[in-house]
C-alpha cells in the first residue's frame, strides 16, 4: 500500500513554562494552566481544571505557573504517520487521565452473531471482510489492525474505508458496504439505543457497565486499548515541579470528582501516573508504529525506538 500523508494541524504541544518547589508549594503559592493540544481534548481539559480546582489545586489563577499540555493518542499516530516529531518527545510525562472505549459493531440484521464469528471472518478473508471506521491513522483504524494482529490475520489485507465521523460510519454499516465497524462508544450511543446496530466486542479490558458485550480480551484477543489522553509538563521541567504535578494528576484523576466528570463526559478514567505512565507511553509508541506499518501505512525504514 502506498504509504499516505496525513495532516496534523493543530497537534503540535504547546509552549510551557514550569514552576518549581514541592507539592504544598504549588497548592500555596504556584498556579497550573491545563492547555489541550487538539480541539478532541479541550472538553477534557476543562473538565479537568473544573475537577482539580474542587479539589484545592490553584489552577488558572494568579502566581508562578506550570502548564500542562494534554495530548493523545491521535497526535501520536498522526506524528508517526507525518514523520513528525512524536508529541511524547521533549516533554516531561506526568499522568494518563482518561480515554474513549472504542466498540466493535455490526448491523443489527449482520450474520455476525457474536464476535468469534467475525473474528473467525477477518482471520481466514481480510480483504473480503470491509471494514469502516474514523479517517485511515486514526484510533478506529488503529483499533482494527490491532484486531487483526490479534487474530493473526493478514493486517497488510485489511480492508478498511475511513470516514469522516460515526454518521458516515454507519451510513456504510447500516447500507451493507461494511461488515463492521469500530468507534467510540460515545459516538455511537444513538444507533445502539435505537437497536440500529449490535456490539460485539468492547476495547476495555473489562466488560463495560450497561453495556451486554464481552470485552477484545475475554474473546481471545490480547487488546486492552483505549483512545487516551495525557498530561504531560515542559521538557526542561524542574523535579520537585514534576514530582509536584505528577501527584496533582493522580489525585485528582483517582477521585470521585474526576469519576463523575467522566461519566458526563462519556470517557473513561483510566489513571496511570509517574514512571509507569512514562513506561507505558514509550510502549504504547513502538505498538502504535507497529501497527501503522502493519496495515501499511509506515514505510519499513521508520525507527523501532
Amino acid at each position: 500500500m502506498r504509504r499516505r500523508r496525513f495532516l496534523a494541524a493543530g497537534l503540535g504541544v504547546a509552549a510551557c513554562v514550569a514552576g518549581c518547589g514541592d507539592r504544598s508549594a504549588v497548592r500555596v503559592a504556584g498556579a497550573y494552566e491545563i492547555h489541550a493540544a487538539g480541539e478532541q481534548w479541550v472538553r477534557v481539559a476543562e473538565a479537568f481544571t473544573r475537577t482539580a480546582r474542587g479539589a484545592g489545586y490553584p489552577v488558572g489563577g494568579a502566581g508562578p505557573v506550570s502548564t500542562l499540555t494534554l495530548i493523545g493518542l491521535p497526535a501520536l499516530a498522526a506524528a508517526e504517520l507525518n514523520a513528525a516529531e512524536s508529541p511524547l518527545h521533549g516533554v516531561t510525562p506526568l499522568a494518563r487521565l482518561a480515554g474513549e472505549v472504542e466498540v466493535v459493531l455490526v448491523a443489527q440484521n449482520s450474520r455476525f452473531t457474536a464476535f468469534d464469528a467475525f473474528g473467525a471472518r477477518l482471520r481466514a478473508d481480510p480483504a473480503g471482510t470491509p471494514l469502516a471506521g474514523g479517517p485511515q491513522g486514526t484510533p478506529d483504524h488503529l483499533l482494527f489492525g490491532l484486531i487483526a494482529q490479534g487474530l493473526g490475520a493478514d493486517t497488510r489485507q485489511v480492508n478498511y474505508t475511513g470516514y469522516p465521523g460515526a454518521d458516515e460510519a454507519a451510513g456504510a454499516l447500516l447500507a451493507g458496504r461494511a461488515d463492521a465497524a469500530t468507534g467510540p462508544l460515545a459516538g455511537w450511543r444513538p444507533y445502539i439505543d435505537r437497536g440500529w446496530v449490535r456490539v460485539l466486542a468492547v476495547s476495555c479490558a473489562d466488560r463495560f457497565p450497561g453495556l451486554d458485550a464481552p470485552s477484545l480480551l475475554e474473546s481471545g484477543v490480547r487488546v486492552d486499548f483505549a483512545n487516551w489522553c495525557a498530561a504531560v509538563g515542559p521538557g526542561d521541567m524542574p523535579a520537585a515541579a514534576r514530582d509536584a504535578a505528577v501527584g496533582m494528576c493522580e489525585e485528582v484523576a483517582g477521585s470521585p470528582g474526576w469519576r463523575q466528570a467522566c461519566r458526563e463526559g462519556g470517557w473513561t478514567p483510566i489513571p496511570l501516573g509517574g514512571d509507569r505512565f512514562a513506561a507505558w507511553a514509550a510502549s504504547e509508541t513502538r505498538r502504535t508504529r507497529a501497527v501503522l506499518r502493519d496495515l501499511g501505512l509506515l514505510g519499513s525504514g521508520k525507527g523501532t525506538t
